[in-house]
C-alpha cells in the first residue's frame, strides 16, 4: 500500500489504515520507547500513547521529510514527556565537575558485543544519562538542541553524555572479561 493512501485512511479515521500504519512502525517505535525509559512496561505504554497522538494528529504531517521521521519525532517528544512527567531528568551534574581527561574507547571492546548486550548496557544508564545517549548518538542531535528540548545548560548535555560513555566503556570492559555464558547484564551496571 502507498504511503498517502494510507496517511489519506489515517486522516479518514479508517481503521485498516491505522492498523498498517501500526504494524508498519510498532517495533521500531517500541524499540525507541525501550531505549528512552529502560522498562518494557513503560515503553509499551508509550507506544499507545505515541499512536494516539499519530492518529489524532495525522492530518498536521505536512509532506514535508518522511512520514518515519515524523512518527520518530513524536515518539521522542512522547518519551521525554513521560520523562518530564516521571521527574526522570533531574539534572543537577555539570561539566566542571567532569574535567578530567576524556579516555579513548577501546573500539574493539564494543565490537565483541552483540548489539543486544549493548542496548541492556545503555537500557541501564541511569535515565538523565540514557536520554542525553539517545538523543545525542541514536538521534543526532547537538548538545545545543538537547538543551533547548530539555530546558537544560548545553554543559550539562554535555557532562551527562561524557558521564554516559563512561559508563557505557566500563560496561562493555567488564563484559568482555567474563566468560560470555555468565553474562548476567542486569548486574552489570
Amino acid at each position: 500500500m502507498k504511503e498517502q493512501q494510507l496517511i489519506k485512511g489515517c486522516e479518514n479515521g479508517e481503521s485498516w489504515a491505522q492498523k498498517q500504519l501500526y504494524e508498519r512502525y510498532a517495533p521500531a517505535m517500541l524499540s525507541l520507547c525501550m531505549r528512552y525509559t529502560g522498562n518494557r512496561e513503560n515503553a509499551r505504554d508509550l507506544l499507545h500513547d505515541g499512536f494516539i497522538k499519530i492518529f489524532t494528529k495525522i492530518n498536521t504531517y505536512t509532506g514535508t521529510g518522511s512520514l518515519a521521521g515524523w512518527i520518530r519525532k513524536i515518539f521522542v517528544t512522547t518519551a521525554l514527556e513521560f520523562l518530564r512527567a516521571n521527574n526522570a531528568l533531574r539534572f543537577s551534574v555539570d561539566i566542571e565537575e567532569y574535567v578530567d581527561s576524556i579516555e579513548d574507547i577501546n573500539i574493539s571492546a564494543f565490537e565483541q558485543l552483540s548489539a543486544d548486550d549493548l542496548l541492556a548496557c545503555v537500557a541501564r544508564l541511569p535515565d538523565g544519562f540514557r536520554v542525553i545517549f539517545n538523543l545525542h548518538v541514536v538521534e543526532g542531535y547537538s548538545h545545543a538542541e538537547i538543551a533547548r528540548m530539555l530546558n537544560i545548560q548545553e554543559s550539562t548535555s554535555r557532562s551527562q553524555y561524557y558521564r554516559a560513555r563512561q559508563i557505557l566503556q566500563k560496561s562493555v570492559t567488564y563484559l568482555n572479561t567474563i566468560e560470555p555464558a555468565r553474562i548476567n547484564i542486569k548486574y552489570v551496571i
